[in-house]
């Protein structure tokens, strides 16, 4: 019982620490209540501020990407157990992005800076969209599997975590990847875009188009067929408005977002 206590409490304090690290993404990119933000002034040489910049973004999409694949999870449930997996991955993101805040360093340069109220206001609003949809969708997709407190819940309570089945609610209907829309959206939304603002927001979005090539792989192998039928008939990225989602209440959906990718079988 002290065993299952113990993943239960690990769960929950990692969770806990994800919770105040998003806030904290959310003011660093957002220039809110911090005192060095992704648009404060520039720190220290701008080479070496690009090269420390770069890596972080590097650091961050290696630990996110390599950690998710189904190869890595296999070795790694050999080490960690497998109720503490998916909190683990989380304990290790949540390190690479505060590191990522901690040693970033801003560069300067203003690429814009819109100072027309309302179309500041604007930039804002679709700022907060962006945080939003990321949030929504994170429920949409079981919220608290996706972070590891299912799996140690279910393990304290001494239950089978079994893998979730597939469904396709709201916006999975229209993208395959409404997550990774919210983030893309968080980053370029920005009122002021500064250098290092453009390389952080260039560099994420790399990382998230190269990591779709990597689930969606991961997916196709996994569920053969569905998933292939399910690409034919969702847009990636951009929905096609005007025009009526065909899939049935069968349909896969990618449960494989910027939080961390999780296959799950039907």
């Amino acid at each position: 019982m002290l065993k299952r206590a113990s993943v239960l409490a690990y769960g929950v304090i990692v969770y806990t620490m994800f919770l105040g690290v998003f806030l904290g993404m959310v003011a660093f990119l957002g220039n809110f209540f911090v005192p060095r933000s992704i648009d404060s002034a520039a720190v220290g040489p701008l080479g070496t501020a690009l090269l420390i910049n770069a890596l972080l973004v590097l650091v961050f999409g290696l630990q996110h990407s390599v950690m998710a694949r189904p190869a890595f999870k296999r070795w790694w449930t050999r080490i960690v157990p497998e109720p503490m997996e998916r909190s683990t991955y989380m304990l290790f993101t949540n390190l690479a992005l505060i590191l990522l805040m901690w040693q970033w360093r801003p560069m300067g340069g203003v690429i814009w800076d819109v100072q027309h109220p309302i179309a500041r206001g604007i930039l804002y609003a679709l700022f907060a969209c962006g945080w939003l949809i990321v949030l929504a969708t994170t429920f949409l997709i079981n919220h608290f599997d996706l972070f590891g407190l299912r799996q140690s819940w279910l393990y304290f309570r001494g239950k089978e975590c079994r893998p979730l089945g597939f469904v396709t609610p709201g916006p999975y209907r229209w993208v395959r990847h409404p997550l990774y829309v919210g983030w893309i959206t968080v980053f370029w939304a920005a009122p002021t875009m500064t250098i290092s603002h453009l390389l952080f927001a260039i560099g994420l979005t790399a990382y998230i188009l190269i990591a779709i090539v990597f689930e969606e792989r991961d997916l196709m192998a996994s569920h053969i067929g569905d998933y292939a039928r399910y690409r034919r008939e969702v847009p990636m990225l951009i929905p096609r408005f005007g025009r009526r989602s065909p899939l049935s209440t069968a349909s896969p959906i990618p449960t494989q977002p910027m939080t961390g990718p999780t296959t799950t079988t039907p």
